[in-house]
């Protein structure tokens, strides 16, 4: 592809500031890529955490300041599906069984904690509604920076021409939309009613702290 006096190399996917875009505008690629790194960084630190010499307390702190932030790396502008959602948080729930296992009071046997249980220890959000959170944060941002930048532009936009036959796919702004729905907030210009700067921040933590199953 050619661009004035530049040529570019047409390829599938490429890395950008260590994010990974591909062609077809998929996340899958970068979840994958965000978990893969997740799990090279627990791996690094896997010893410390299978440790007895270290309180269950210290090894959350481990995970939120060693492994988390890599899994969450750029993820404001994330637009997960229900797919990728269950991916993060089945590598989270690996992450937490740091709790070691349960005696069954029935049995008398030890077993692994359920996911349910894992939930009840870990009294931090679990990391999708982090996720929500941040894309929250940034949505407020993005409210605020103009019509004529180009961030607004392609997050909020709207492209020319007809799209593919199909069901529409997934775009962040409708993941906006429907984390505000979930805090029963059915605004639909979402822009104006992040001018309230206030409000917002009490709807971010809302999201955040949300209960779901």
């Amino acid at each position: 592809m050619r661009i004035d006096n530049s040529t570019f190399e047409r390829v599938e996917e490429f890395k950008y500031l260590g994010t990974t875009l591909t062609n077809q505008n998929s996340i899958a690629e970068e979840i994958k890529s965000r978990l893969n790194s997740g799990n090279a960084y627990y791996c690094s630190v896997q010893n410390l955490l299978s440790s007895r010499l270290l309180s269950k307390n210290l090894k959350i702190k481990i995970y939120r300041t060693v492994i988390l932030p890599v899994v969450l790396y750029g993820c404001e502008t994330c637009s997960l599906s229900l797919r990728e959602e269950r991916k993060v948080r089945v590598f989270e729930n690996s992450v937490l069984r740091i709790f070691g296992p349960r005696r069954d009071e029935v049995m008398g046997e030890w077993r692994r904690l359920h996911n349910e249980e894992l939930n009840d220890l870990y009294t931090s959000p679990n990391v999708v509604r982090v996720i929500k959170s941040r894309g929250m944060r940034w949505a407020w941002h993005v409210a605020h920076i103009g019509e004529e930048r180009v961030v607004y532009r392609f997050l909020v936009g709207k492209l020319e021409g007809r799209r593919p036959l199909g069901r529409r796919r997934r775009r962040w702004v409708d993941n906006i939309r429907t984390d505000l729905q979930e805090v029963g907030c059915v605004y639909i210009d979402w822009i104006g009613l992040a001018q309230d700067s206030d409000r917002w921040r009490t709807l971010v933590s809302a999201v955040m702290n949300l209960q779901v199953p």
